[in-house]
């Protein structure tokens, strides 16, 4: 599988896109006015304790105070305190023992914490953070506060899983900090490990050194912008191509590269074509369909796919697809089909949370087995932290996927000021009805002989063709012509009633 890495950047935003074998997998957004948090790191003074939610909020200087959970407290918050010179998906995978400690014994209201987002805000929401602090490298990442080694789930062989283990261990002898293999770093050497165990020791003394100086709220770190940090947790040996657009930025790609992972700096390149990247390689319209609920498969079969608060709502539907032996061989063929599409559009529009999957039902228990095998196989391309449960007997899949930014439709998106984000709005028969009720409570008080009814053009063609019986009544009921005029401007549920 080929992989190719696009990143387009102007003023105002950069843009990136991940392909693998030309089909877009992943697509990244940051507009430079509207940075995201996760990953910064905060010196935040504790707002309120909620033992009832074993929960916490933590001012860090944000318009929303920050959410702080009892699992996400370490017991030793004393982080700026003389330590031993000594983010990412692979911490999840080994973060230490939680601790059996009540929220309200290991903080209180005015305490001064060092905390790191870990999940940008919503609108309706704080960010989340930690003081499980994690600093990630390109094959190393650093826990200040935390004496844990460990690696990557994603690193399978037992073998080299030790053998990376006992590096970490004769490598950090002393001192305090923790340490975890990241999933690039499977097969490198202790040299390479030196060098990025360096780079973020000297990080650390710099965000411990401010966070002495400085008064709650205030950012102690921010995390490297969007290029390089796409770059460094996702370029490899396996990226046959990265095209950047602007100079400055490619520029400071090669150098950044040039410092971690000096092989991949030949395969940067600079674009300088007037057609724009995204343009050219069809990554527009890949970004408007994925901002659609309905995607077609190539046989015909089709996903509808609806965010909602609690969970993310996928159905798989045969449409057009109509098979060639038998229902169940349809069932069969357009499941295996969209289960690969389903994973390319939870990465693709970043979808986390509660994912539930509706299959077509598949009678053969082998043809279940298969399906959720392909599921899985193609899950397993995801960085994000996962887990899967069986088909149900419904022919439902439960996933969860860990959130840690805001998708796709969030980012690019906002609630429609017609539906309020509801996705509907009322029918036209029923404006015309509760148009009619507002008119008639004028019984008795009219004095002009016209009444003139302003609503949205689709509403004046019902009321003057299938509607039209409505008119009429209000004319006899009120003794009034009643005039009905378009307007373009109206809310498509608004209207004016205006006695002329």
């Amino acid at each position: 599988m080929t992989h190719k890495m696009l990143i387009e950047s102007d003023p105002y935003q950069t843009r990136i896109a991940v392909l693998e074998d030309d089909r877009l997998t992943e697509i990244f957004v940051e507009r430079h006015l509207h940075r995201g948090v996760v990953g910064n790191i905060y010196k935040g003074r504790v707002s309120r304790v909620l033992p009832g939610m074993q929960a916490a909020f933590v001012d860090i200087g944000l318009e929303r105070d920050a959410f702080l959970y009892v699992s996400d407290v370490i017991d030793h918050l004393g982080v700026f305190e003389e330590l031993e010179d000594d983010a990412t998906e692979e911490v999840a995978a080994e973060e230490p023992t939680e601790l059996p400690h009540s929220i309200d014994e290991l903080l209180k209201a005015g305490q001064e914490i060092v905390v790191q987002a870990t999940k940008d805000p919503l609108p309706n929401k704080g960010a989340r953070v930690s003081t499980q602090l994690t600093l990630p490298g390109r094959y190393l990442v650093m826990l200040p506060t935390v004496r844990h080694f460990g690696v990557s789930r994603r690193i399978e062989d037992e073998a080299e899983r030790t053998r990376l283990r006992t590096e970490l261990e004769q490598m950090v002898v002393n001192g305090t900090s923790g340490w975890i293999v990241r999933t690039a770093g499977e097969g490198r050497g202790r040299e390479e490990f030196e060098i990025d165990r360096g780079y973020l020791v000297g990080l650390w003394r710099r965000i411990r050194e401010r966070g002495e100086r400085a008064a709650a709220p205030t950012l102690l770190h921010q995390d490297l912008d969007l290029a390089l940090r796409v770059v460094r947790d996702l370029a490899g040996a396996h990226f046959s191509v990265i095209w950047v657009d602007d100079e400055d930025t490619y520029q400071r790609v090669v150098e950044f590269l040039d410092q971690v992972q000096p092989a991949l700096v030949g395969r940067v390149k600079l674009d300088r074509q007037e057609v724009g990247l995204f343009e050219r390689f069809g990554i527009e319209g890949e970004i408007e369909a994925a901002l659609k609920s309905k995607v077609w498969l190539k046989s015909g079969g089709y996903l509808v796919i609806n965010p909602t608060e609690a969970l993310v709502a996928i159905d798989v539907n045969t449409g057009r697809y109509v098979g060639r032996h038998n229902l169940e061989d349809t069932a069969l063929r357009t499941n295996l089909e969209a289960v690969e599409e389903v994973v390319r559009q939870i990465r693709l529009r970043d979808l986390g949370g509660i994912i539930v999957l509706d299959l077509i039902d598949m009678v053969e228990k082998e043809h279940r087995e298969e399906v959720f095998a392909a599921l899985e196989r193609e899950l397993r391309k995801d960085r994000a932290k996962y887990k899967v449960l069986s088909i149900s007997e419904f022919g439902l899949v439960e996933i969860t996927r860990k959130r840690s930014r805001t998708n796709l439709e969030r980012l690019l998106t906002q609630a429609c000021p017609y539906c309020a984000g509801s996705g509907r709005v009322k029918s036209v028969a029923t404006v015309c009805l509760a148009l009619r009720r507002e008119a008639l409570r004028l019984r008795g008080t009219l004095t002009g002989g016209e009444l003139l009814v302003r609503v949205h053009p689709e509403v004046a063609r019902a009321l003057q063709k299938e509607e039209r019986a409505i008119v009429e009544e209000l004319e006899r009921a009120l003794g009034v012509a009643v005039l009905v005029q378009g307007d373009g401007k109206l809310h498509h549920e608004s209207f004016d009633i205006l006695e002329v």
